[in-house]
């Protein structure tokens, strides 16, 4: 019986670590940005979606619960992030970041796949620079995860970020609400061109499902 319980053990976890079939799912953003707002600064092209300066891109409706599935693939010293639930498109600071980078920026938790500023990956998973990332986030509640070429490196709580400007850790953040009581509703955006090298980023099959 303990065997039997670990195989199935195994294979839920087996499970969980496996990146979702989107098929049916809804595209992020509409290739015209139609739903983006001021999107002037964002294109597409040939099916992958490319900042032309710094200026974030975000959705016009707000999300709460949902799996965003996407690929991402950076140059040589990009800075890029996935904002999600944001409490004001004008402070990036009101918002939960997932870091797209080609290693790590100035930040402690500054990494790729890393909740900026808040928490590390578990595990380094990124390809090396030119190659295509996959990455899928889930927001549920308090619960954050994200799954990064096919590893689970964060599962996070954000209950566990009691205090502003403190990690679970002791370490610092930059955040003067703490991570508890950002909103859990609000648009995703895409970071643009960041950081001394405004080096590009690429992003392609950006597909959202929101939870009930």
């Amino acid at each position: 019986m303990k065997f039997a319980a670990l195989l199935a053990l195994s294979a839920t976890l087996s499970f969980a670590a496996d990146h979702p079939d989107t098929t049916g799912w809804k595209d992020l953003f509409a290739t015209d940005l139609s739903n983006a707002v001021s999107p002037g600064s964002w294109a597409f092209t040939h099916g992958e979606l490319v900042a032309k300066d710094h200026d974030t891109l975000w959705t016009r409706d707000s999300y709460g619960d949902v799996i965003l599935d996407l690929e991402f693939k950076v140059a040589k010293e990009s800075n890029s992030g996935v904002f999600l639930r944001s409490g004001d498109i004008k402070n990036v600071l009101s918002a939960l970041e997932i870091q797209v980078h080609d290693s790590a920026d100035g930040s402690k938790y500054g990494m790729v796949a890393a909740i900026y500023d808040a928490m590390p990956p578990t595990k380094k998973m990124a390809k090396p620079v030119g190659e295509w990332n996959h990455f899928t986030i889930t927001c549920q509640g308090s619960k954050v995860s994200v799954l990064f070429n096919g590893e689970l490196v964060i599962d996070a709580d954000l209950n566990n970020w009691p205090d502003a400007k403190k990690n679970p850790d002791g370490t610092p953040n930059k955040f003067s609400v703490a991570l508890k009581d950002f909103a859990r509703s609000g648009p995703i955006g895409f970071q643009g061109l960041h950081g001394k090298a405004q080096a590009p980023v690429w992003y392609r099959n950006v597909k959202i499902k929101v939870l009930k």
